[in-house]
């Protein structure tokens, strides 16, 4: 009877542990504000951040943040190192390999050309033969891979959206790719003459999260918990705390890039 007590409470005890567990997110040390600031520390600040804290809080586990370099964040989904990505589209993943679930798309990300204040006439990315433009580092860009492959455009990478758009304001080149809510956060610092345009429209990508599929991730929860957070309205206002749902481009006036 002693002997099967301690049985017993030896099953519970690794039953608590593994009950909590931290889950383990991917951040990509590419991204910037408002989505997410990343120091020393680790993330600390931006929609995302928050986002995933609350995930956490309301499934009752903490956030283990790992923060990576973009070109390693899928490999390192598939060798089970991380349990959740979350800002994710399955266009960015084509190849992955493994049992992983995604959420329904959570946000949309608007992808723009952006020029600077006395460049900001609109044009189609198309009509920028031989030009350089600003993109990140290991982000891929598929409705600009074309234009790449045939030596149509040059990419010219920084290892954030932060780096992209100061070499822009920099002079380093004409054009950049960036994203409206990255664009919005780094006019806030800009005097209005001199705050950077976006000038077409290159692509809308609804984002998500995808779940590691495994006995020790209460994936079900959490795709459950993602779904009430964006049907109760609890996701787009902790975007718009950080001001990212600023007016999008008419539609009349930009148009989308070819598919």
């Amino acid at each position: 009877m002693r002997l099967l007590l301690s049985v017993l409470l030896l099953v519970l005890s690794f039953s608590s542990v593994a009950a909590e567990a931290p889950l383990r997110f991917s951040i990509a040390d590419s991204w910037s504000m408002p989505l997410v600031q990343v120091d020393l520390n680790g993330p600390r600040d931006g929609f995302l951040f928050d986002i995933i804290q609350s995930l956490t809080r309301q499934v009752g586990r903490k956030a283990e943040y790992h923060v990576l370099a973009r070109t390693r964040v899928q490999s390192a989904l598939e060798r089970g190192e991380i349990d959740v990505r979350c800002y994710a589209a399955q266009s960015w993943m084509p190849n992955m390999s493994g049992d992983y679930i995604w959420s329904l798309p959570l946000m949309t990300q608007r992808d723009v050309l952006i020029s600077t204040a006395d460049n900001a006439r609109p044009v189609r990315v198309e009509q920028l033969h031989g030009n350089s433009i600003g993109t990140v580092l290991g982000y891929t860009y598929p409705h600009l891979q074309h234009l790449f492959d045939n030596n149509q455009l040059k990419r010219e990478d920084a290892r954030s959206q932060e780096l992209v758009l100061r070499k822009l304001v920099a002079g380093r080149y004409h054009y950049a790719v960036g994203n409206e809510w990255s664009l919005n956060w780094f006019n806030r610092n800009l005097p209005p003459e001199r705050r950077l345009r976006a000038v077409s429209v290159i692509e809308e990508q609804p984002v998500g999260c995808v779940v590691r599929n495994d006995p020790g991730v209460p994936a079900q929860w959490i795709l459950r918990t993602l779904l009430k957070m964006k049907m109760s309205g609890e996701i787009d206002q902790i975007i718009q705390r950080y001001g990212a749902d600023a007016p999008s481009l008419p539609a009349e006036q930009f148009s989308p890039a070819e598919r």
